[in-house]
């Protein structure tokens, strides 16, 4: 039976483990004692087989067809029940094998079943046996394929620079401009002077501003600067406690806002401080000036950039008029797209793939993050055939179905390999702008079991940096823009994960009306001082919850944990 379960078809990562599980020689043991239940076991092989063999082409088509995404979603579902009745079969084999040994009986331990256990499992089995079999017979209907996937994710050659070293292109324009406004008479408010960078999502604000960030002119003209990632969630205490941590090098143990506020002052009195808040979402005017006051402390001269998609923000937060940042031009465009694309950085050696990808740039409608996308994905990829099917392809016409996600990522998505389409989804409980390092999301993606390995392709841990740095290479992640040793996502990716993910991903975060359901099997939330149970209520619905992964938004905070961990350890 072992080699039914493992052969044939394949299967996703996690249901193989659940084959490898239930093909352990105690479950076998088990199952030879109960010919039913052996039955419905290697009846429901055969229907996850057989439902399996078409799950990449599944996952292909679904962004393209939403009943494919909805036939997706419904096997997912089905395989995770079946996964979880498995993985209890296997759980109570063993303890019954453990709880005969311990007891030193002689005979066999299936003895020791208890017959309320084979009735409840024997009726799961027959209930989601009858759920898949709903399901299979839908494949032909949609004429899904069996499509063969990879075994691995091949390795791309090493280069001499990431995608994230190669600068930033048609911006210095920009960059001077800005620039300019803070030195204009009118751009000050007694020594506060805020410039808000407004333009649509994917067009670089966050490229540009943390090129300013970085610029000789700042860190010689500064005293202290902090980066700051507001998003989507606005906190002012958390905003205060984030300036707080950046310029003071150190995490925050500060409760109370009024006191949070009085050290934000002592710390900047006297002094000439920069300050990027990248990100901005929130409209409401009292809001903005509650934000205004933590600058407003007697600092000899702060210079703040805003960057936000909202013209009603910058009109809040500015004491200049906003600062558009409009589209690349063609031929910029193209020189970044370039530079993804091809192994040198230059197309001179390729000019039939030069005239396919201008024509591909010129569906990026002058967004950086769509040629980067792009450029990350056709890297190494010399066949010709390749790009015109990318330029030719069906989802550029998608409707957006009132959502943001440029169709250059969904591209991008819909030909990354099977193996990265699942961790990828799995990203989806991270929340925005949040910084992450290598080795942390590789761990999780080994603890959810995502990581496929073959004979002679390394240890987990290797393949889990493979994936990772495959999906930098792709732009999907980058490099965080304030702390080089983490990454984070460009929130249209994280949309995009979400998008994906669907109803099986979901992350706690504030003032979001929560719709979890049934399906939610991995759950996020950010950790505060002071949760309480009330915050997790919603989570209830999850009846088959599978991660429940609390994060800090605070990088320094991280830190601390981790150095105190490693103290621990030595201990």
């Amino acid at each position: 039976m072992a080699g039914a379960l493992v052969g044939g078809a394949f299967l996703s990562a996690f249901l193989q483990v659940a084959f490898d599980r239930v093909a352990s020689r105690e479950v076998l043991d088990y199952l030879n004692g109960r010919k039913l239940i052996d039955r419905l076991v290697q009846k429901l092989n055969i229907e996850l087989m057989s439902a399996g063999a078409v799950l990449n082409d599944a996952e292909n088509k679904q962004i393209t067809d939403p009943a494919v995404k909805k036939w997706l979603d419904e096997l997912k579902d089905a395989v995770y029940l079946a996964d979880d009745i498995l993985d209890e079969i296997s759980y109570e084999a063993l303890r019954c094998k453990l709880e005969a040994e311990s007891t030193s009986k002689v005979m066999g331990f299936i003895s020791t079943f208890v017959n309320s256990f084979d009735k409840r499992i024997q009726s799961e089995l027959e209930n989601i046996l009858e759920q898949l079999e709903s399901i299979t017979k839908q494949k032909d209907v949609l004429r899904l394929e069996k499509v063969a996937a990879a075994a691995e994710v091949p390795s791309r050659p090493l280069t001499t620079s990431s995608p994230e070293e190669y600068g930033v292109f048609g911006r210095d324009k920009d960059m001077e401009a800005i620039f300019d406004m803070f030195q204009s008479d009118d751009a000050s408010d007694n020594g506060l002077c805020v410039v808000p960078i407004v333009g649509m999502g994917g067009v670089g604000k966050t490229t540009l501003a943390r090129h300013i960030y970085n610029d000789k002119r700042v860190e010689k003209s500064f005293d202290l600067k902090a980066w700051v990632c507001v998003s989507e969630n606005y906190d002012y205490f958390r905003i205060a406690k984030a300036i707080f941590e950046e310029v003071t090098s150190s995490a925050c143990e500060i409760h109370t806002i009024n006191l949070l506020q009085n050290k934000i002052r002592e710390n900047f009195k006297g002094k000439k401080v920069f300050i990027i808040l990248d990100d901005v979402w929130n409209e409401k005017y009292e809001d903005s000036v509650e934000l205004l006051k933590i600058f407003r402390c007697g600092a000899l001269e702060i210079k703040v950039i805003v960057t936000t998609r909202s013209k009603i923000v910058a009109s809040n937060v500015g004491t200049v008029s906003a600062y558009i940042l409009n589209e690349l031009s063609s031929e910029e465009c193209w020189s970044l797209f370039e530079k993804h694309a091809f192994k040198n950085g230059s197309s001179s050696k390729f000019s039939i793939l030069e005239e396919i990808g201008r024509q591909i740039v010129q569906k990026c409608k002058g967004l950086p993050l769509a040629a980067k996308a792009l450029g990350g994905l056709l890297r190494f990829e010399e066949d010709p055939t390749k790009w015109t099917e990318v330029l030719k392809s069906n989802i550029w016409d998608l409707p957006t179905e009132n959502n943001s996600i440029i169709p250059a990522l969904r591209l991008s998505y819909h030909y990354l390999p099977s193996q990265l389409k699942r961790c990828f989804a799995y990203c989806s409980i991270l929340p925005k702008d949040y910084e992450f390092e290598k080795e942390e999301l590789v761990l999780l993606w080994m603890a959810e079991d995502l990581l496929q390995q073959s004979k002679g392709n390394g240890r987990m841990e290797k393949i889990g940096e493979q994936y990772f740095d495959d999906l930098v290479s792709r732009s999907l992640f980058q490099r965080s823009s304030n702390n080089n040793p983490c990454f984070v996502m460009h929130d249209l990716v994280n949309d995009l994960a979400m998008l994906i993910a669907g109803e099986f991903c979901f992350k706690l975060e504030i003032d979001e009306s929560c719709v979890i359901t049934r399906k939610t099997r991995h759950l996020s939330y950010v950790r505060t001082k002071y949760d309480s149970s009330k915050k997790f209520k919603v989570s209830y619905k999850a009846k088959d919850l599978r991660t429940f992964l609390g994060l800090d938004l605070s990088s320094h905070q991280r830190y601390w944990n981790k150095i105190s961990m490693m103290m621990i350890d030595d201990l």
